[in-house]
């Protein structure tokens, strides 16, 4: 680590895409805070902007881009005097994005993240540092996950083991158990620009959750490219089971939520370890994708209507009143009416609480990208269309089924109205962070980051509403 300057230079990292890269730019704000930087929340008030960008798909591509000419437009006028690109965009396209976006005074791979404070100095005191050159990320570590532990030790895994400083002050916080993935969808670049699986060491996920219950997070949001996988190269496939009940017992974790469940990989071990401790909450991020069997083939995943029916039958077995989330995928190549007709149908049946639906583009270097048989844009558009109002309608139902349900609600924001006009805002117990619905509490009076037992009495959308039990 470079020593810390002692005159003081501010920056401001900026923050697009899932919540792994808020775990990424985290550990890029702590880096740099002990590099001397300042940390400020506008980039207008900063020397130098990060964007953290997402790569994911083309409208994750656009709104990267856009944040970028956005933080490069206030060099124009105000204190900003260079604007770097890091993140899975900078990740996978480098050279190219920085000939095709000048704007951008540098565009940095996650390779760099370790001495980003020195790049920044350069950066501001005029210097260049060369742009970074993409590669299958895949290659840089052994393909056995057992031998992957030692030799990771020499690639840059973002948000894998570093410090980290906070930029949000909210009760929840992610917390990466793993970075990577070694499935091969179709559809999906991801392991491309973040590489194989590896497993964080279940030592450093307990320290960083005492690090965050002590900063005042009273929910743990584990997060990776798939959950399911943890510990495959630590040569513990149950290796999550018992760190549940471990992150549950730190003093001041209240919750233990886990993200992106592989359905084909779901065993009935963690399914019980997960309704086994009561912190654990009793939400499950199934990824589905689809419903076909085909059509999942053709997408190099498993499972289909009969094994997700199944799945969840397994869920809702063991823990009746959980929230289940996941998201589809319509018009990959080959997709018949007759398998977006099977896809509605599992929709129906499956009585989901939140699916996102997506409409299928070309990712550069997927597999999908050279399939034949594509889908036409209309055809895809009508189908997200028809697809979207039907889950609109579901979800509205699954939340009022939940009618009369008692709930425990994570306040996160409190209305500035006193006595049984106001209300506070938070998250029920099967209520996954920023885009799984709120549960607003009237008549009540509580802190953020308290919990108010309340009584589920109407709903708007997938919106709850409750009174104070």
């Amino acid at each position: 680590m470079p020593a810390p300057e002692t005159t003081s230079r501010s920056v401001a990292v900026v923050t697009l895409g899932c919540t792994r890269n808020d775990v990424d730019s985290e550990e890029l704000a702590g880096r740099l805070a002990a590099g001397g930087w300042t940390l400020v929340d506008d980039a207008a008030e900063a020397d130098v902007a990060v964007v953290n960008t997402c790569g994911f798909v083309e409208q994750a591509k656009k709104d990267s881009i856009d944040s970028l000419l956005e933080a490069s437009s206030l060099k124009e006028h105000g204190r900003t005097q260079k604007v770097v690109a890091v993140g899975c965009l900078a990740e996978r396209y480098g050279q190219t994005l920085a000939d095709e976006l000048p704007e951008a005074d540098a565009v940095l791979g996650f390779d760099t993240y370790a001495d980003m404070s020195t790049h920044l100095r350069t950066i501001l005191d005029g210097g260049t540092v060369a742009s970074h050159v993409p590669s299958d990320r895949r290659k840089l570590l052994p393909l056995s996950p057992a031998t992957r532990q030692d030799a990771s030790a020499d690639v840059a895994l973002p948000g894998h083991s570093a410090p980290r400083a906070r930029l949000d002050s909210g009760p929840w916080a992610p917390l990466k158990i793993a970075s990577g993935c070694d499935r091969r969808c179709a559809f999906c670049a991801i392991p491309m620009f973040r590489g194989s699986f590896v497993s964080r060491r279940p030592t450093d996920v307990l320290d960083e959750a005492r690090w965050l219950a002590g900063q005042g997070v009273r929910e743990l949001f584990l997060v990776s490219e798939n959950s399911t996988s943890y510990g495959k190269d630590l040569g513990d496939l149950a290796l999550m089971d018992a760190l549940l009940p471990e992150l549950a017992g730190i003093d001041g974790i209240e919750r233990v939520r886990v993200s992106y469940l592989q359905p084909a990989e779901v065993r009935p071990g963690l399914l019980d370890a997960m309704v086994a401790v009561p912190e654990v909450m009793p939400w499950f991020d199934l990824s589905f994708q689809h419903a076909s069997a085909p059509l999942l083939r053709r997408m190099r995943r498993f499972g289909g209507t009969e094994s997700f029916l199944g799945l969840i039958d397994d869920v809702r077995r063991r823990s009746p009143l959980a929230g289940i989330r996941s998201n589809v995928i319509v018009g990959f190549p080959g997709e018949t009416e007759a398998e977006v007709d099977e896809l509605a149908e599992f929709l129906t049946a499956a009585r989901l609480d939140v699916v996102g639906v997506f409409g299928y583009s070309d990712e550069d270097g997927t597999e999908g990208e050279l399939l034949p048989d594509k889908v036409a844009p209309e055809a895809i558009a009508e189908r997200v269309a028809r697809i979207t109002d039907l889950v609109e309608e579901l979800t509205a139902q699954r939340a009022e089924d939940r009618i009369g349900e008692t709930v425990r609600v994570l306040v996160e924001e409190v209305d500035a109205v006193d006595g049984p006009d106001g209300h506070v805002v938070g998250r029920a117990e099967h209520q996954g962070p920023d885009v799984d619905g709120t549960t607003r509490v009237h008549g009540v009076t509580a802190r953020v980051g308290e919990t108010v037992l309340a009584t589920v009495v109407g709903t708007e959308g997938i919106d709850l509403v409750a009174e104070p039990t």
